[in-house]
């Protein structure tokens, strides 16, 4: 067995709803002390300002590290970078499609391509509905090769008391699903 791959993160920002869970996971991980590296497409920065009004230079901020999309010999573009896992969040139909198809045509997609083929945890937190059939062929595709699709669902039996609260516990979950210790996500006790 290998060694412990070192605690750091892709984030990756596509051009899609739910601009809160990268923003809140960025700065969780902060809080736990992984190490972050992140990739936004201009679409994920129009969305980042649109829903939060953070300019690109506010939200690179957030990462220890941060990419352009068109830099495709940056670090995390080669499995010899040793990271824990991927979150792509939120992740559009074109970016799972891209993933789904093996298409590493820009960093982001090459980031998950990597991670896929090195065997590392890859969640994908896909917005749209309703699906297409496209869209539900990419994620057997994507599941098929060990990713994991995590379409932001709120869990209401929770009973949230906000929409940061809900928001929160979803990045705590997917942190956990990734593996990173020190993740809260609430566990049901049972009625």
């Amino acid at each position: 067995m290998g060694a412990a791959l070192p605690a750091r993160l892709v984030v990756g920002i596509s051009g899609a709803t739910g601009a809160l869970y990268p923003v809140m996971l960025l700065r969780r991980a902060r809080a736990l002390g992984i190490e972050t590296h992140l990739v936004a497409t201009p679409a994920g920065v129009l969305n980042v300002h649109h829903e939060l009004g953070l300019a690109r230079g506010e939200l690179e901020a957030l990462a220890d590290r941060a990419y352009a999309p068109g830099d495709v010999g940056a670090c995390i573009a080669s499995g010899s970078f040793g990271t824990a896992a991927m979150v792509v969040s939120p992740c559009s139909m074109k970016t799972l499609a891209a993933i789904a198809n093996g298409l590493s045509d820009n960093l982001l997609t090459r980031a998950a391509d990597v991670t896929l083929k090195e065997r590392r945890r890859l969640v994908l937190m896909v917005r749209e509905t309703p699906f297409n059939l496209a869209h539900l062929r990419n994620m057997t595709a994507v599941t098929e090769m060990g990713g994991i699709v995590f379409p932001p669902l709120p869990a209401f039996y929770l009973k949230p008391a906000s929409i940061d609260e809900m928001v929160a516990e979803g990045v705590e979950r997917v942190l956990a699903l990734l593996g990173f210790g020190g993740a809260a996500p609430r566990e049901w006790s049972g009625l």
